[in-house]
């Protein structure tokens, strides 16, 4: 080649770099990616349960045997289906993971080894940091009281789990008639009965708590 034609094969390439940028340095350059990646709620979903949201491909074989799923607004399978298609409001509305009782029916079947429970728990989770108003008051109520029994005496305690879960629901005559027999069979204990190492179970909340 000779010097001319090298000279204007030298010109050629640094018409193709930007001003910044030298012919001799254009390629050490990583390529920049302009598509700004935003976090979503399938990303926090995946976070928390260490499972990809796309694994679910629609079968349909949580929703057929799932034992409450006559009660639930969407189809569980479903609720995973908008979370897939960014129709994220419309999930976490949902009374569906709030109905969910986490029987793992739906995980131990799934052909995908897709663990729906696991993933019922994270959008539960993220609703409540996101402020979502919950159709299912009373289960929250439910939840919110049982970890409280837990956090006070390191494991659950019936008694105070129903007075405070009453208390915080105020269907106070709810159930009633079924707590004679259940004191007498023994089901129901007066005084909790503590753990020893009380303090180690108020570290795992202060360590899983968000500030």
């Amino acid at each position: 080649m000779t010097g001319n034609a090298i000279k204007d094969t030298k010109k050629l390439q640094a018409s193709f770099v930007p001003p910044t940028q030298t012919p001799d340095t254009a390629q050490e350059q990583p390529v920049e990616n302009h598509q700004s990646h935003t976090r979503t709620i399938a990303d926090e979903i995946t976070e928390k349960t260490f499972q990809d949201v796309s694994l679910c491909y629609q079968c349909g074989k949580c929703s057929a045997g799932c034992p409450i799923r006559f009660y639930m607004d969407i189809a569980p399978n479903k609720v995973v289906r908008l979370i897939q298609l960014g129709l994220y409001d419309e999930a976490l509305k949902s009374s569906t993971p709030w109905l969910c009782a986490g029987c793992l029916t739906c995980s131990a079947r799934c052909p995908n080894n897709f663990d729906l429970a696991k993933f019922m728990d994270a959008v539960r989770e993220i609703a409540l940091e996101k402020g979502v108003e919950v159709k299912e008051k009373d289960i929250l109520s439910f939840h919110e009281a049982f970890l409280d029994q837990i956090k006070m005496h390191g494991r659950s305690y019936e008694v105070g789990l129903v007075a405070e879960y009453k208390m915080k629901t105020l269907n106070l005559l709810q159930d009633v008639d079924s707590a004679p027999g259940m004191f007498f069979k023994g089901k129901l204990g007066i005084m909790p009965h503590n753990i020893e190492d009380k303090k180690s179970v108020r570290d795992i909340f202060k360590k899983t708590s968000k500030k």
